[in-house]
């Protein structure tokens, strides 16, 4: 697959475009829980996940970085703790070195001004002073897969990452996902344009006709309607 393509069309994509093609194209949109975020707002993440499930010790990192493909993310399972985290600035300059475009975290990571400084991408549940409080025995698979939130993430999926959060696509979809995503953007700004020219979306979607159609059809939903139009809004 073209990754260097495909990370240059996400530089004109959103995560929220995605996951409206994500529900087009049938699949479940996998997002990580909504406290995500980027240390440093405006970071955006793309790269094939790099899973490792933490019990307690930097080495299944370390141990990622071995045969992590280059521009990957590593998508870190802390079990979603908040009372320690599970990260620091050495793991991150060690994901820079070893080639990786990024960092997810399931959990809390720490060493925030000098994660800020050396500007690779990583996004968290926040952060907390303490390391790890305890170590657990290993855990088998913890380099092929990581739970984040309710979702299991391996080498098969992309991780996308922005403002509005990080998204999880299945690689070999990538291509289907993004042109639906691509479409879906195109439609929403020449929607966007005719507003600020003075048509109000309820015009340009005939609401009215929805309206009327769902008095004589209560089955008729709104997503259905906007598809025989050839709008987008909720998807």
């Amino acid at each position: 697959m073209d990754h260097d393509g495909l990370r240059q069309r996400f530089a004109t994509l959103t995560t929220a475009h995605l996951a409206d093609a994500c529900i087009r194209a049938g699949l479940p949109v996998r997002c990580a829980p909504a406290p995500t975020r980027a240390v440093v707002p405006g970071s955006r993440l793309f790269g094939p996940a790099v899973p490792a499930r933490h019990v307690g010790s930097v080495d299944v990192f370390l141990e990622a970085f071995e045969n992590a493909p280059g521009g990957g993310v590593l998508v870190v399972d802390n079990g979603g703790r908040l009372d320690e985290s599970c990260v620091g600035d050495l793991v991150v300059l060690e994901a820079r070195a070893a080639g990786l475009s990024g960092v997810v975290i399931w959990g809390l990571h720490r060493d925030t001004a000098d994660i800020r400084a050396i500007g690779l991408p990583v996004f968290s549940l926040g952060s907390l002073p303490t390391g790890p409080l305890s170590l657990g025995p290993r855990v088998d698979g913890g380099l092929a897969e990581a739970i984040v939130g309710t979702w299991r993430i391996g080498p098969s999926d992309l991780v996308l990452g922005d403002d509005d959060g990080v998204l999880f696509v299945p690689l070999a979809r990538a291509g289907e996902l993004f042109t639906l995503a691509e479409g879906i953007r195109d439609t929403e700004r020449r929607q966007a344009d005719r507003i600020r020219g003075g048509e109000p979306l309820r015009e340009q979607l005939r609401f009215g006709e929805f309206l009327a159609a769902r008095e004589t059809n209560p089955s008729l939903t709104f997503r259905s309607y906007l598809r025989s139009v050839g709008g987008a809004i909720e998807e």
